[in-house]
């Protein structure tokens, strides 16, 4: 019985699929940030203003994080 470790280039699921699944996650977190917000300012304008702009600095983070990752090599398989 031959056991492959090699990873298929092949995603398992489709493109679209994973981007409704990102931007459904994406509106969810939104919706908490602006929740938790609004529960500590007491301002709902205060709280839309910081869910947006939070989520905003995330998403640009989290990018930014991930292209400084492509450029490390530990834990790749060759």
């Amino acid at each position: 019985m031959s056991h492959s470790t090699s990873v298929s280039s092949r995603p398992l699921q489709a493109r679209k699929r994973a981007i409704i699944k990102t931007l459904g996650y994406r509106l969810l977190m939104v919706a908490i940030t602006i929740a938790v917000a609004w529960v500590v300012v007491d301002d709902a304008r205060a709280a839309i203003d910081i869910g947006i702009v939070a989520n905003v600095v995330k998403t640009g983070t989290y990018y930014t994080y991930e292209r400084l990752w492509d450029r490390i090599a530990w834990g790749l398989f060759a």
